[in-house]
């Protein structure tokens, strides 16, 4: 019930940025398979500005600091969940899990879930988090990030997920069960709902689409992810 409330608030927007990613152009159409989400700016004919997450500082279970500039450069993908979670939390970790395994060994991808519950998820809250999840000691592919709870839910709609206080949701705070995919200039190119297992498979068949794109604008060959 939750994930489709978020879903029909950040609809009208996401339908704006949709559309107006797929009018791009030629251009536009060759050089990105997957569309840019959010309402982009429209500067002049052909020079249009997609929106990006914002600028940000935060905390990982080993205490090392998180910014946009630290994952400059990489894709990855991002959830919301908080460690005593009773809800959806569990079905979601398991299906990121299946997506990490595939990528634990790859540089250029990285997997960052925000708790938005930092005054019970310290720091060795998260690193317990991700010893019986079994990631840790991961070498920062899977990074467990905590700020404030302002921060977190602003940055949940930056994502265009969701994330609010409620006495009545289990744990006392709602939340989507969505999986955000961010390219390597910041920009979101893919929602999926952690909750239904050929959403899953869609991400895991538009990720290496993502690395493809992205190795060429950097200049590298493209390889395949087995």
């Amino acid at each position: 019930m939750l994930y489709h409330a978020f879903c029909r608030l950040a609809a009208p927007a996401l339908l704006a940025g949709l559309l107006l990613a797929s009018c791009g152009g030629p251009a536009a159409t060759q050089t990105a398979r997957l569309p840019y989400l959010g309402e982009p700016e429209v500067r002049a004919p052909g020079d249009t500005v997609y929106p990006t997450v914002p600028a940000f500082r935060l905390h990982d279970q080993d205490g090392k600091l998180v910014t946009n500039q630290s994952l400059a450069h990489k894709v990855y993908i991002t959830d919301f969940f908080f460690a005593t979670c009773p809800g959806i939390c569990p079905k979601m970790q398991s299906e990121l899990l299946k997506v990490y395994k595939q990528y634990a060994t790859n540089p250029g991808v990285v997997f960052v879930s925000h708790t938005i519950d930092p005054d019970h998820d310290s720091l060795p809250v998260l690193r317990d988090y991700a010893r019986r999840l079994g990631v840790a000691d991961n070498g920062g592919h899977w990074q467990f990030v905590r700020a404030s709870r302002d921060t977190a839910y602003a940055l949940a709609k930056a994502y265009f997920t969701g994330a609010m206080p409620d006495k009545a949701a289990p744990g006392g705070i709602a939340h989507s069960g969505t999986f955000a995919l961010v390219d390597d200039q910041g920009h979101v190119r893919g929602l999926y709902d952690s909750l239904n297992p050929n959403e899953t498979a869609r991400l895991q068949k538009e990720l290496p689409e993502l690395l493809a794109e992205v190795k060429t604008r950097q200049g590298q060959p493209a390889t395949a992810q087995r």
